[in-house]
């Protein structure tokens, strides 16, 4: 944990595994619609799913594409304690997601949906759509850390002189020696 808070303005998340529980949605569809059953979160050791899935790289692609394009219509949950923790976060100033994803509405939609009137409007999401070009943004954003799952673009932010953490997933566990956040209550204990 960091020795000093981090002011709520100057840090940023990642939509994907840190705030909206991706790995809950994917295990549910590739059950539901591709009779892909028995997964577990602890069985996603690679951020390349299909690399540590018996899994056909197109319907990892399918399953993931229905996700970023309709995150409320996929029943996309919300990470433990995410709602209430940016919740007060919000309270304080305004929160940054910066996501590889695409496009930002539907994770505009999505925060609609999940987060309470006070306090989605206090979130300003930019979405890149490139896991590797993160730093640029984040530094543009006037943004001195930020918190991931993906070890490798963590790795990447710390070469770019950005503090970074990561949210401890199975699929970066001994990947980084970067510190590390497993719940979001860890989150509210380095911002509040």
């Amino acid at each position: 944990m960091m020795a000093t808070k981090i002011h709520p303005a100057e840090i940023g998340f990642d939509f994907d595994g840190v705030i909206a529980d991706t790995v809950e949605a994917f295990i549910r569809i590739a059950c539901e619609q591709y009779a892909h059953c028995g997964i577990r979160p602890e069985d996603i050791t690679d951020f390349s799913v299909e690399q540590c899935l018996d899994m056909n790289a197109g319907v990892v692609e399918s399953i993931f594409l229905q996700i970023l394009q309709d995150s409320v219509g996929t029943g996309l949950l919300p990470m433990p304690g995410a709602v209430e923790v940016l919740g007060e976060l919000t309270g304080q100033a305004q929160l940054t997601i910066v996501t590889a994803r695409p496009e930002a509405e539907p994770v505009h939609h999505w925060l609609q949906t999940i987060f309470p009137d006070p306090v989605w409007p206090h979130i300003r999401v930019v979405a890149m759509g490139d896991h590797d070009d993160k730093a640029r943004h984040i530094k543009d954003l006037g943004l001195s850390t930020f918190i991931d799952d993906r070890a490798e673009t963590c790795l990447q932010l710390r070469r770019a002189g950005i503090r970074s953490i990561v949210f401890s997933q199975p699929w970066n566990l001994d990947r980084h020696d970067l510190p590390t956040v497993c719940s979001w209550a860890d989150i509210r204990t380095l911002c509040l």
